[in-house]
This record gives structure tokens, C-alpha cells and sequence, in this order.
């Protein structure tokens, strides 16, 4: 078997798996709390004069708490060969015990135990597309050998194979229709929501539904190389790269922890043979500074920030997979739109119905929607929905009904044959009497209706821009960002979905591939670009944009595969989320700028001898309550 479908096997989640996950991911998250109980705890009995329960409630609090990030510290400073801001966290709390400070240690923590159970929460949660997209895959396939059929894996078909796809089926592999007429639903490749009819020599790609009438497909390409695979492994490679923040980070913190060490161990030594200080003195001065320079009002500077921020977006409809996604949204330059679901309703329906001089409008709307209740193709749904809000009468039975696949249906009402479908199926010549083209410019997929020989109306349907969908692009546009749509559908389609919705660029006939290389481009061109959307087929370019935007009622994987996500549908809260993160951006800033000035303020006094612990404890957390309590008017 090839090595991609046993990775795809291997990533296949079971219950036994799942179950260590959730207790993987609460269990740092439990210990975080614990670690908050018992420093209380500890703090309570301190009070109350129990020094050596204080101290074993404290000890727990330590152990409890920063075993995780104790852990990943050691092992990344084995593995990387460098000290780690992990490191330096446990240094400061066990420096501060030393001295006798046991709840000042014990406080960073519970801080670096909080964030660290967080964090893991998020990036386990960020991975879980992968198997909702295998969901989707079919494994089995009836292969045809000679006069007979047989139930196959799907990573036994090899090129060539025959495979027969029957009505309500998944294609299972990419191939070619060398037998048969069907109507396929491609939503899951090009995200385009009416179904597409294929016939002889027409491609079909794996994942896709054969809606009506049985196809014989000869396969084209191996189970692994398919496109719905290609979306999948898009999503992977996305998903794995590091964004420019997360390594700007992990420079600074190999920085930080060296040159924060390094003084601490000057101050050890130096002051004492320089300054004449006792040994005493000097490693008192020494823990104050490990103490005051640890950076727990950093790490308090950003996430109680994010927390309010991401709350108050939640409170709103917005959801938030994480504050690296908030925070990127206030640099935003251009934001990218799926157009299927996304700007438009999702579903066709009814817009024009045109009929021949000096026949009833109602009477041809009856006739085709009784004829059409028979089929349930998304089109004939969307006619017999709108005759039954239009007309009053009650629905004729036809004498006899003939669905024609890829084409249309035929009938026969009273011993009159009647057609209803595409203009090549009713006759191209009786077409041109109408204005089909015009229609057919304003992004309608037209249906016409033939009693006899005579064609004798038209109805036209199309895939609506939402109602809000407008404002929401002409207020991103007020903020300075570029709108493009990006779409599966044709290009006259996508213009003049494009014109109504007020994006100021549309690419048509996208596939998933294609998608990617788009947003590639915007960044390349813009630096930081947004993506919308909500079908399977976003998934890749979801990933692959700094900031995936999903609204709600989007497919499980875009949902998954998202950073943010629009609960109610309501493009406009997007310029709100902008606007939520230059919000919180400023009030990080301004947490970052106070808490470097104080641990820099604290460092300087600790140096001139005019700084005692209690007060140096006293300046560094109470600026960490300050910047605690600046960042919770996020909340409002």
C-alpha cells in the first residue's frame, strides 16, 4: 500500500486515542486550576500562622503546576540545545522560594501553567480538519471485471480500473465517464451549489455525489494523487508552517533567557568583590533580580488581553480559535471571498419567469412545477418552492413522466408532451426568440419550458448575494482592505456576482489549487490577507491565509479549519473583529511598554541598593495586576 494512504490509515482518529487527547489536553488545564486552589489554600493557612502546611500547599502548587512547562522546558533546552523562557519561569519561582517568597513563586506558576494548558487546547483542536476531510472519502468501490462486479478498497483501483458509480453515491477516486449520463454535486472541489450534468468523456473528481442515473467511470488517476487528496495534504502543509510572530518569538525568548541568567550570575559574584557587598548581600540582590526580571507581567500583558478580547467577540457571534489570529486581523490588507455560501445565499432560486405573448404567466408556472416535484434536482426544488409561494392551485398530475439525465424531463399532461430543461434539450433555433442571453449575463441559469413543438416560456434562477453582504464589503473597504471573490463558478457568472456584492476583483473557475496560489499571491503582494469562506473546497486556501474566516453554517471542515468563525452569517462582524483587534493591539501595546518599564525601573533600584524584596514583589505584581485590569476593558 502506498505510504500516503497509510498515513491517511494512521490519522484516522479511534475512541482509545481520542479519550487520551481530552484527558492530554484537560488534564494540563486541571492541573493549572489545582495549582490556583492551593496557592489560595496556602495562602490561607499562611495567614493563620501554619507556616509548614503553607509551605507543603505551596510545594504541591509547584509541582502540580509547572511539571508541563518544567517538562517542555527541559526537553526543548536538551533537543534545541538552548535555555527557554520555561526555564527561566521555574528559575524565578524557585529563586523566590529560596528567599522565602513562596506565593509570589508559586503566582508565576500558576500564570505559565494557565497559558501552557491553553495553548495546547488550541493547537490539538487546530489539527482536527484532517479527519473531518477523511470523513467525506469513500473507502469501498465496485469495480467491474468483465461480466462481473466487486467490492474493492479504494487503494486497491489502479489506473484503468473500471469502477460503476451508482444513483446517491461519493465518486471514490478522479476518472473519466465512458458510459452513462448523470448530474454530479462538485461542492465539495469547485464550491460551485447547483449540480453539474456529465456525460461521455466528461471528468469526474473523488468526493463529489453522483445525484441520478448509474456511470461507469475508468480511473485516471492512483487514490492518493486525487484532488480531494490534494486538498487534504494543502490543509496539512498550511497548517504546519510557522508564522513570522511565532518565530520573531522564539528568537527573543533564547535572547531574553541568556542575557537575564547571565546578569543574575554577574550579580552573584561581581558585587561582592567590586562593591565589597556581603555574600549575603549579594545573593539577596540576586534573587530580587531573578525575581523582578522574570516576565510575568509580559505574559500578563497579552493573554488576560486576548481572553477579554476573545470573549467580548464570542458575546457577539465571532469566535476565535486563538488571540494569534485576533491579533493579526488589525494588519489586515486585503481579505479574499468564497462566493457560493459565503457573499450568496447558497441555494438558487427563482428570479424571472418569462412566458410566450398572450399566455398565462401562472398556468406555465403550474404546469412546470408539477412536472418538476417529480425530480429532486435542486432546480426543479427551487421552482416548485416558489410556484407553491406564488399560485393557489393545487398541483396537476402528469399522465406520465421521463427524467432525461444531463438534459431535463419530459412529460406528458392530457396527451401533450411537455419539456422542461436546457435549450439544446427544447431546440437552440426556438431559444433565440428569448432573451436568454441577458439573463444568462446577470449570472442566472435560465430553464426553458416546451409544450408541443412550441417553446413556450423560461424561467431563471440564481444563486442570490445576501442581504448584508454588501455593507459588510463596502465597510472593509472603508477600512483600507482590498476585496477579491474567489469562485469555481464561470466568468460571467462571477461578474456579475461580483458587480452586486461591491468586491473590487473576482477570479473565476477556481478550483481548491488554484484558490491556494491566489492567496499565495495576496500575500506576496499585500502581507497580510484574510480568506472567507465555508465549503469544503475553501479548507486549503482557509489554511493557508494568515486569518481563515468560516461562517457558521459552513461545512464541519472549514469550520475546523477556520481561525475565526461568523455564528450568525453576518459578514459585518468582520469589520467588527478588525476593529476588536486594533483595539486590543493598542491596549497590548500599552501593557508591554508599562510592565518593561517597571521590571526595568525594578532592576535599576535593585542595582542601587534601595529596593527590598517585599517591595520589589510588591512593584512587580502590582503591575501585573495593573496591566491585568487595563486589559479587561476588553470585555466591554
Amino acid at each position: 500500500m502506498d505510504a500516503h494512504v497509510h498515513f491517511l490509515e494512521n490519522r484516522k482518529p479511534t475512541t482509545q486515542g481520542s479519550i487520551l487527547e481530552k484527558i492530554k489536553v484537560n488534564g494540563e488545564l486541571i492541573a493549572a486550576i489545582t495549582c490556583g486552589i492551593l496557592i489560595f489554600l496556602g495562602w490561607l493557612t499562611d495567614k493563620n500562622g501554619a507556616l509548614t502546611t503553607s509551605v507543603i500547599l505551596y510545594l504541591l502548587a509547584f509541582v502540580i503546576g509547572g511539571f508541563a512547562k518544567a517538562k517542555e522546558g527541559i526537553e526543548d533546552t536538551i533537543e534545541n540545545k538552548e535555555l527557554n523562557v520555561e526555564m527561566l519561569m521555574i528559575m524565578a519561582a524557585i529563586g523566590s522560594a529560596i528567599i522565602g517568597y513562596w506565593t509570589e513563586g508559586a503566582i508565576l506558576i500558576f500564570i505559565f501553567a494557565l497559558s501552557g494548558a491553553l495553548e495546547t487546547y488550541t493547537m490539538n483542536k487546530s489539527h482536527k480538519e484532517i479527519s473531518s476531510l477523511m470523513e467525506l472519502q469513500p473507502e469501498e468501490a465496485l469495480r467491474i471485471i468483465g461480466d462481473s462486479e466487486e467490492r474493492v478498497h479504494v487503494s486497491e483501483l489502479v489506473v484503468g480500473d473500471l469502477i460503476l458509480i451508482k444513483p446517491g453515491e461519493r465518486v471514490p477516486s478522479d476518472g473519466e465517464i465512458i458510459k452513462g449520463i448523470s448530474t454530479l454535486d462538485e461542492a465539495a472541489i469547485t464550491g460551485e451549489s447547483i449540480p453539474v450534468s456529465k456525460g461521455l468523456k466528461d471528468e469526474v473528481f473523488a468526493g463529489t455525489v453522483n445525484l441520478n442515473g448509474s456511470i461507469t467511470v475508468r480511473i485516471t488517476k492512483p487514490s492518493h494523487e486525487t484532488l480531494f487528496q490534494k486538498i487534504i495534504e494543502l490543509v496539512q502543509s498550511a497548517q504546519s508552517e510557522k508564522s513570522p510572530s511565532q518565530l520573531f518569538i522564539e528568537r527573543f525568548e533564547g535572547k531574553y533567557v541568556k542575557v537575564v541568567l547571565a546578569v543574575v550570575a554577574l550579580m552573584m559574584l561581581l558585587p561582592h568583590f567590586v562593591l565589597g557587598w556581603s555574600w549575603n548581600e549579594t545573593f539577596y540582590r540576586a534573587m530580587i533580580l531573578l525575581v523582578v526580571a522574570s516576565p510575568c507581567a509580559l505574559v500578563a500583558s497579552i493573554m488576560p488581553a486576548t481572553l477579554s478580547a476573545i470573549s467580548n467577540g464570542a458575546r457577539h457571534g465571532i469566535l476565535f480559535k486563538g488571540g494569534v489570529h485576533l491579533e493579526q486581523l488589525s494588519d489586515l490588507q486585503a481579505i479574499a471571498f468564497d462566493k457560493t455560501g459565503t457573499l450568496t445565499t447558497g441555494k438558487p432560486e427563482v428570479t424571472d419567469v418569462v412566458v410566450q405573448d398572450g399566455l398565462s404567466t401562472d398556468e406555465v408556472l403550474l404546469v412546470a412545477a408539477s412536472i418538476e416535484r417529480h425530480s429532486n434536482h435542486p432546480l426543479a426544488n427551487a421552482i416548485v418552492k416558489y410556484a407553491q409561494q406564488k399560485l393557489t392551485d393545487k398541483f396537476i398530475e402528469p399522465d406520465s413522466i421521463e427524467d432525461v439525465p444531463g438534459w431535463g424531463v419530459k412529460a406528458t399532461i392530457d396527451q401533450v408532451e411537455w419539456k422542461i430543461g436546457k435549450g439544446s434539450f427544447v431546440g437552440e433555433e426556438a431559444v433565440k426568440q428569448f432573451n436568454a442571453k441577458e439573463l444568462a449575463k446577470e449570472g442566472k441559469t435560465v430553464v426553458f419550458i416546451q409544450k408541443g413543438e412550441e417553446l413556450v416560456g423560461m424561467i431563471a434562477l440564481k444563486d442570490l448575494v445576501r442581504s448584508e453582504s454588501m455593507k459588510a464589503i463596502d465597510r472593509l473597504k472603508d477600512q483600507g482592505l482590498y476585496t477579491i471573490m474567489l469562485t469555481g463558478d464561470n466568468t460571467q457568472t462571477a461578474q456579475a456576482i461580483a458587480s452586486e456584492s461591491h468586491v473590487q476583483e473576482y477570479i473565476a473557475e477556481c478550483l481548491p489549487e488554484n484558490k491556494v496560489n491566489h492567496i499565495k499571491h495576496l500575500k506576496e503582494k499585500y502581507g497580510n490577507v484574510a480568506m472567507v469562506g465555508d465549503g469544503i473546497n475553501d479548507a486549503p486556501a482557509l489554511a493557508t491565509a494568515n486569518v481563515g474566516i468560516s461562517v457558521g453554517d459552513g461545512t464541519d471542515v472549514a469550520l475546523e479549519t477556520a481561525d475565526m468563525i461568523l455564528m450568525k452569517n453576518d459578514l459585518s462582524r468582520i469589520s467588527d473583529a478588525v476593529n476588536l483587534s486594533k483595539r486590543m493591539n493598542r491596549i497590548i501595546k500599552q501593557n508591554i511598554v508599562f510592565s518593561i518599564g517597571v521590571i526595568i525601573l525594578l532592576i535599576l533600584s535593585n542595582f542601587l541598593q534601595v529596593l527590598d524584596l517585599p517591595y520589589g514583589v510588591i512593584g512587580h505584581e502590582g503591575s501585573t495586576i495593573l496591566v491585568i485590569l487595563n486589559s479587561l476593558r476588553l470585555l466591554k
